[in-house]
């Protein structure tokens, strides 16, 4: 492995300068801001990116620009922007899905961590710490959504199942992607 990789703590790198790292992290909201909008025909119900973009930025970019990042993407949200997948506003971030939001918060956090600790270096370690951000997501998540639809089978119908498979398949896309990026980032700073 090349002096980069065992030594750089994550892919990115903006540097000490508050402009380099204000940059960054703009540059990162609009990439959640994207993947909350596409949508990719899945089944049972589409898909969005954007997880795998909350948890793969977060791995690439180390806990306190994770957090700074989706901090800025939530307050673009509660000020209204179209950010979201389908709202905006503090009643919007109060509603249903603010769990979930506040999940990606702090599975930002736990993942930016866990990229710092270089389990973003091989699947398994990616694996991994997909899934322990996407548990927090959930359980986040679930725990709001259940004010709204009640603690029992209407709140795993509604707001787990349907989700699991596109889940799998993000986590198996960034095992792919995030130890790749490391590879070719090796590669060219040889």
């Amino acid at each position: 492995m090349s002096s980069f990789a065992s030594h750089a703590p994550t892919l990115i790198q903006p540097g000490n300068s508050l402009l380099r790292r204000g940059i960054a992290a703009v540059i990162g909201s609009l990439a959640l801001w994207l993947s909350a909008k596409i949508q990719v025909p899945f089944f049972p119900v589409p898909m969005t990116m954007q997880t795998l973009v909350v948890l793969g930025l977060a791995m690439a970019a180390g806990r306190r620009l994770a957090l700074s990042t989706f901090g800025l993407y939530l307050v673009e949200g509660a000020l209204g922007l179209p950010v979201f997948a389908d709202g905006a506003g503090l009643a919007y971030m109060a509603g249903p899905t603010g769990g979930y939001l506040f999940g990606m918060f702090v599975a930002s956090g736990i993942l930016g961590h866990l990229g710092e600790k270089r389990w973003d270096r091989s699947p398994l370690g990616t694996v991994m710490a997909m899934a322990i951000g996407t548990i927090a997501i959930y359980a986040f998540g679930l725990a709001r959504l259940g004010t709204f639809v009640g603690y029992d089978q209407a709140l795993i119908e509604a707001g787990l199942l349907p989700f699991v498979p596109g889940d799998i398949f993000k986590i198996a896309l960034a095992a792919l992607l995030l130890p790749g990026a490391w590879r070719l980032f090796t590669t060219l700073r040889g």
